[in-house]
């Protein structure tokens, strides 16, 4: 039951954005996608199962996995100008690998 409430969970923040994306104030839609859905699932999940200091251990890493998401738009950003749409968001997706990757070798460390 908890898997179909987070699967339709996901699609109404899916129809949401495309809702957004259609109206006058379009960037609004880039907005959703932060909307901590997932992470507030999460967080119950390990502050009930795991207890306080291990939520408190994800939510820090949360904090750095900002990040990874912060070059994925800095290179779109410089990408779009450069390239079709599809590259540009194929090689800004591959931008976020890397910087995910590189936090996860850190992190461990």
């Amino acid at each position: 039951m908890t898997l179909l409430f987070k699967a339709l969970l996901g699609a109404l923040v899916v129809v949401l954005i495309a809702l957004l994306s259609k109206t006058r104030n379009y960037y609004i839609a880039d907005l959703l996608p932060l909307f901590p859905t997932f992470a507030l699932l999460a967080h119950y999940i390990f502050g009930s199962e795991r207890g306080s200091e291990a939520l408190r251990m994800t939510i820090l890493f949360g904090i750095w996995a900002v990040i990874p998401y912060l070059v994925y738009l800095i290179s779109l950003y410089g990408f779009v100008g450069a390239m079709r749409l599809p590259l540009a968001l194929s090689s800004a997706v591959v931008c976020w690998g890397l910087a995910a990757w590189l936090l996860i070798v850190v992190w461990r460390r």
